[in-house]
């Protein structure tokens, strides 16, 4: 089982933040606002599917996960609030938010479908957002220039995506979810992931006013398909999830822990 804290971030986001506040890049700015629209919608979900998925649990078994699944939760509840807040202030900015209907959208067509399914999704989905932490915890140049308590803000959220990496599809695997339907469900969030991504990243760079600057394009080709680019360089640790024998736990997670303990200072330990 995994030892999940509980983690409050010590930034203030009453405070405005700038138009372009990744150092000044219009495209990672728009990636970065356009994946903060999806939390607080997908987090929720998350949250839903593993408490519904740790009911169905032979009762013998619900007291061993009883810590992880509080952990799990209360990481991701945090994340969806501090992310709301975030998304309140670039709305100023004039920015839609036209991802998250669609998500919820999708999400109604699970009522009442096997718990498996959603943990399934949720399973999915934390390998997205661990291999994206990873990355970005190895590219300090990505948030380099940005205003401290974003980057802040993204680092945390990263270290402890990577840290909670396991637990949904654990809890699938307890509840014998096979894995025909765990890897139906990765190629099916894979495409509504991308999709919703760099559609939510154009029209926040459209009202930006930054769409069609050259700037823009150069740092979307470098940032996601460069050598080191986030979908070239994961493109292996996406494919091994497909594998019968895949674990999150064989995904290396050391530079979050690093992180975590290099930067206490940000954050205070609410619970466990």
């Amino acid at each position: 089982m995994t030892d999940l804290t509980v983690r409050r971030l010590l930034i203030d986001l009453d405070t405005p933040v700038p138009r372009h506040w990744c150092g000044g890049d219009a495209f990672l700015t728009a990636w970065f606002n356009a994946l903060s629209m999806s939390f607080p919608v997908g987090e929720q979900f998350f949250i839903d599917a593993v408490r519904e998925g740790a009911k169905g649990l032979p009762e013998d078994q619900r007291a061993r996960w009883d810590a992880e699944v509080k952990g799990f939760v209360g990481q991701e509840a945090t994340h969806r609030r501090i992310h709301a807040l975030f998304n309140a202030q670039i709305e100023k900015h004039g920015l839609v938010n036209d991802w998250a209907p669609r998500a919820e959208s999708r999400m109604k067509l699970l009522a009442g479908a096997d718990a498996r399914h959603a943990l399934g999704i949720t399973a999915a989905n934390e390998h997205f957002t661990a291999l994206f932490a990873e990355w970005l915890l190895g590219h300090p140049e990505v948030l380099a220039g940005s205003e401290p308590r974003l980057k802040a803000l993204w680092l945390w959220h990263s270290a402890e995506e990577a840290e909670h990496k396991s637990t949904a599809f654990d809890l699938y695997q307890a509840l014998g979810g096979n894995h025909a339907w765990r890897v139906k469900w990765m190629r099916r969030i894979t495409v509504f992931f991308l999709v919703d991504a760099l559609r939510q990243t154009a029209a926040n760079l459209r009202r930006d006013g930054t769409l069609w600057r050259w700037s823009t394009w150069r740092s979307a080709g470098r940032h996601l398909l460069g050598r080191q680019g986030l979908l070239r360089a994961n493109w292996s640790a996406w494919r091994a999830y497909f594998r019968p024998d895949f674990h999150p736990d064989q995904q290396d997670t050391e530079r979050s822990a690093d992180w975590l303990r290099d930067n206490s200072a940000l954050f205070v330990a609410v619970g466990r």
